[in-house]
């Protein structure tokens, strides 16, 4: 039995080696001087190198990156229960209470035999829970929608939670009008920089609700719109390193090559995925 686990158990591990981390008496100078605010940057990026893992297949890397996470979720937990708040024990619990009274499907009386269902029943117990956590005060149904998320995260959430109360486009076919106008718009703003630098802000404006209305459209679609960045990031990257593999086997670098040079290998690294 390992000294840093009284029960044996790899969690009470990780909860001792984070309490001895974080104290005053020979802990780890870097773990005390830390706080909410400063640990709640490793954790978003920790839980974007769990989805990297996950994109990849690689499940070596999958199983250390969760135990990152997990680790963020432990020094969050210690540093609550220094301050008197709550301890892991806590998280784990209210979890624990939270996926059952959102499941009364699985642990009540209720049914639902579609994936469909379970995500409407879902929603409806979620909104409750958002009502009775604001009691008297006044409450939207935009509530809730983390304001830390990527920004194209949030707009698609905050367009699925006005979706549900009937505040939506009737079909895709609607929202690709809306795009072709918000394109438009954009367009005449970025001419416009030409002459007025004033038009900085007009043009950020417009780029942002072209970006707004093609994650609305990624929504009435079923496709999740940082996932599919996620994937034309990675697929720019691949066809990028194509050309710099093309051109170091020919003798020559990105600065020797002019554009037309460089779109001509841009193609053909197309071509090679097709």
């Amino acid at each position: 039995m390992n000294d840093l686990s009284p029960d044996g158990s790899a969690i009470a591990q990780l909860l001792t080696i984070m309490a001895k981390l974080r104290d005053p008496n020979g802990g780890c100078p870097w773990d005390l001087e830390q706080d909410f605010a400063s640990i709640a940057p490793y954790t978003i990026e920790e839980a974007y190198e769990v989805a990297d893992a996950i994109g990849e297949e690689d499940f070596p890397a999958l199983k250390d990156e969760l135990g990152d996470l997990l680790l963020q979720v432990v020094f969050h937990a210690r540093m609550a229960e220094e301050a008197g708040h709550f301890a892991f024990e806590d998280v784990a619990q209210a979890i624990a209470d939270k996926m059952v009274r959102r499941h009364p499907h699985v642990f009540g009386t209720d049914r639902a035999d579609m994936p469909e269902q379970v995500t409407t029943n879902w929603e409806a117990i979620k909104a409750a829970e958002r009502a009775e956590k604001a009691g008297a005060k006044p409450s939207s149904h935009l509530d809730g929608v983390a304001l830390a998320l990527p920004a194209l995260l949030r707009a698609a959430k905050l367009q699925k939670r006005a979706a549900a109360v009937g505040f939506d486009w009737p079909d895709a076919q609607a929202v690709l009008s809306k795009v072709d106008e918000e394109l438009e718009e954009t367009k005449v703003e970025v001419r416009a920089l030409a002459a007025d630098p004033s038009a900085q802000s007009r043009a950020e404006e417009e780029i942002g609700d072209l970006l707004f209305v093609l994650a609305n459209l990624a929504r009435k679609i079923a496709v999740d719109p940082e996932v599919a960045l996620r994937k034309a990031n990675a697929k720019f990257e691949r066809r990028f390193h194509a050309i710099e593999a093309a051109l170091e086997e020919s003798g020559l670098t990105l600065e020797d090559c002019d554009l037309e040079t460089l779109e001509g290998h841009w193609q053909a690294a197309k071509q090679a995925e097709r």
